[in-house]
């Protein structure tokens, strides 16, 4: 079983310095999947566009500017209020979008109470996975016999 942390919010698509218009979208945080963020965007189509990215990447953004390529997120002020941007690029387009600074940080709090830095590798689940697999060694119930065991193989040349 595995937890998961939501936060829904009202994010700003920036479309010029003096406009931005709100979007509604959903962080989340899955311990199955420990080292990503995912961010759902709701954007008035049939199909919402989902972003996934490092939790690393989001966390270390909201004090300084980090990223490069698709994903680069970095803090700022406007008007006195504190946000969080994310410059999104893909083939369809590239997106500036702006996160309220104290509702990110709540939520980032949040996944690092369930998971703390440093022990993502341990909700992986391949220790179980592997343990798993190597139980079904050979003479070991369940396990393909080995049909080339009983076949004949002509000689080389033969």
């Amino acid at each position: 079983m595995h937890t998961v942390v939501e936060r829904e919010l009202e994010l700003g698509l920036v479309l010029s310095p003096e406009r931005s218009i709100p979007v509604p979208a959903r962080l989340t945080y899955r311990t199955d999947d420990p080292y990503a963020v995912h961010v759902t965007f709701h954007v008035g189509s049939d199909s919402p566009v989902s972003w996934t990215f490092a939790r690393e990447l989001l966390v270390e953004g909201v004090f300084r500017p980090c990223g490069q390529g698709d994903v680069r997120v970095w803090p700022t002020k406007l008007d006195g209020r504190s946000l969080v941007c994310m410059a999104l690029s893909s083939p369809d387009g590239d997106a500036l979008l702006e996160a309220p600074a104290a509702a990110v940080s709540a939520w980032l709090e949040r996944t690092l109470r369930v998971v703390p830095p440093g022990s993502e590798q341990g909700h992986l689940g391949i220790d179980k996975g592997l343990s798993e697999l190597l139980a079904m060694a050979p003479g070991t119930e369940g396990w393909p016999g080995e049909p080339w065991a009983s076949e004949e193989f002509p000689e080389a040349g033969a």
